[in-house]
């Protein structure tokens, strides 16, 4: 089992009364946020990774390749 840590949100009196006024869970919506946020942000930094390794060219696709798929797709339809 992990360990729970605790951190700490600070929000002006208005909105707390507003969140108060809503029947959600913060804590599980917060948490569901940072999640979504944190996976959001991985994909974005491997998708520049990726494109950093194609300007590089350490990714090529073989010799054909290109024309094969576009061949193969157009028989399907």
């Amino acid at each position: 089992m992990s360990l729970v840590r605790t951190i700490t949100v600070k929000v002006d009196d208005r909105l707390r009364k507003r969140m108060a006024e809503v029947t959600i869970n913060w804590s599980r919506y917060i948490r569901e946020s940072i999640a979504e946020r944190i996976e959001r942000e991985e994909r974005k930094k491997a998708a520049q990774e990726l494109l950093e390794d194609i300007r590089k060219r350490k990714h090529v696709a073989p010799r054909g390749f290109i024309n094969q798929t576009i061949r193969e797709a157009r028989k399907t339809r």
